[in-house]
C-alpha cells in the first residue's frame, strides 16, 4: 500500500512538472500583435579611414575583432550614450590643441575610450583624467602631480602632455594605430613585440587581450561618435552636455588658503570652482614658489 501511495505521489509530481514545462514553453511575454524587440548586429565596414590612413578590415580575424567592439558599443547603452552626450562639452576643448600640436583629430577617440570623456575619471590602477595618465608618466611629461594639485585632471595641460607622448611615439613607429597600442601597453612592450614577431604594425601583433581590443575600440568610437544615428542612437541637440566659455580666468601666483571664500568673492561657489578646475584637489591652493596657476571662474 505504501509503495502504491509513493508511486502515485511520484506520478503526480511528474505530471505537475510536465504541465509547468508546457506552460513555460508556450508562454509569450509579448501580447498578440505587439511588436517584439529585435536585436540586430551592426555591419562591419570593409575599411575605416583613421588619422590620414586607411585601415583595411580584409580578413576574418580583423572583421571579428572589429565586430566584437561594435557589438559592445551598440548594446552597452549607458556608456555609449554618456560618451555621446559628453562629446559637445569635451571635444571643443580638445580639438584646437590637437590641431596646434600637429596631432590628427582622430586621436581624440583614443581619449574617448580611455576615460569615457569624463575629466575626473580614475582607473583601478590609479590612472587619472581624460587621458588616463599614471602619476609617474604625468610627471615625466611635465604635469604637476601631488596631493594639492594634480594636473592630470587639467584638460588643457593633460592634452598637451598627451600630444607630446603621441608625437614622440609617431616619430618612432610612423603608424598611428601602433602609436595607439603603445599608449595602452607602453612603447617598450610594443617595440619588443614588433621585433620578436617580425612585423611593422601593432595590428598584426599577437598581444594581450586588453591591448588587442584597444585599437579596435578606438576605431569603433570613431564610427559611433561621428555618426551615432547609423547605429540606432537618436539624440536631440538639447540632450548633449554643452561647453560654456568661462566667465573669466584668474591668474594666481600666491597661495589661496580658502577656496570657498575665494569662490564667494568671485561670485560663484566652491562646488563650481572644483567642477571647473578638477586639478584642484583640496580646499586650498598652495603656491609657495610663486608659480602661475590659471583658475577658471565659471558663468554664474
Amino acid at each position: 500500500m505504501k509503495k502504491a501511495i509513493i508511486l502515485s505521489a511520484a506520478l503526480l509530481l511528474a505530471i505537475s512538472a510536465c504541465a509547468q514545462n508546457n506552460q513555460q514553453e508556450s508562454f509569450n511575454p509579448y501580447p498578440e500583435g505587439q511588436l517584439q524587440m529585435v536585436y540586430t548586429a551592426p555591419k562591419v565596414p570593409s575599411k575605416i579611414d583613421f588619422a590620414g590612413s586607411t585601415v583595411n578590415l580584409n580578413s576574418n580575424d580583423l572583421r571579428e575583432r572589429m565586430d566584437r567592439e561594435m557589438l559592445a558599443f551598440t548594446y552597452a547603452h549607458q556608456n555609449t550614450i554618456l560618451m555621446l552626450k559628453r562629446t559637445k562639452r569635451i571635444f571643443p576643448q580638445i580639438e584646437p590643441i590637437l590641431k596646434e600640436c600637429g596631432i590628427p583629430d582622430d586621436l581624440k577617440y583614443l581619449m574617448a575610450i580611455e576615460s569615457n570623456l569624463s575629466p575626473t575619471a580614475v582607473s583601478t590602477a590609479g590612472a587619472a583624467g581624460l587621458w588616463q595618465f599614471m602619476a609617474a608618466t604625468g610627471r615625466q611629461f611635465g604635469l604637476e602631480v601631488n596631493e594639492n594639485i594634480d594636473e592630470r585632471y587639467h584638460i588643457e595641460k593633460a592634452t598637451r602632455a598627451a600630444c607630446k607622448y603621441l608625437s614622440d611615439a609617431y616619430k618612432k613607429y610612423g603608424d598611428w594605430m601602433t602609436v595607439a597600442a603603445s599608449y595602452n601597453a607602453g612603447q617598450g612592450r610594443i617595440s619588443s613585440e614588433l621585433a620578436k614577431q617580425q612585423v611593422d604594425s601593432a595590428m598584426d601583433l599577437w598581444l594581450v587581450e586588453e591591448t588587442s581590443r584597444y585599437m579596435f575600440r578606438i576605431l569603433t568610437a570613431k564610427l559611433f561618435l561621428e555618426n551615432p544615428a547609423a547605429y540606432g542612437f537618436q539624440l536631440e541637440e538639447d540632450d548633449y552636455y554643452q561647453y560654456e566659455e568661462p566667465e573669466k580666468v584668474i591668474k594666481v601666483t600666491t597661495t589661496i588658503p580658502d577656496l570657498a571664500a575665494f569662490a564667494k568673492k568671485n561670485g560663484t561657489t566652491y562646488r563650481q570652482i572644483r567642477l571647473a578646475n578638477p586639478w584642484l584637489r583640496q580646499t586650498s591652493l598652495q603656491d609657495k614658489s610663486g608659480k602661475v596657476y590659471e583658475v577658471v571662474i565659471p558663468k554664474n
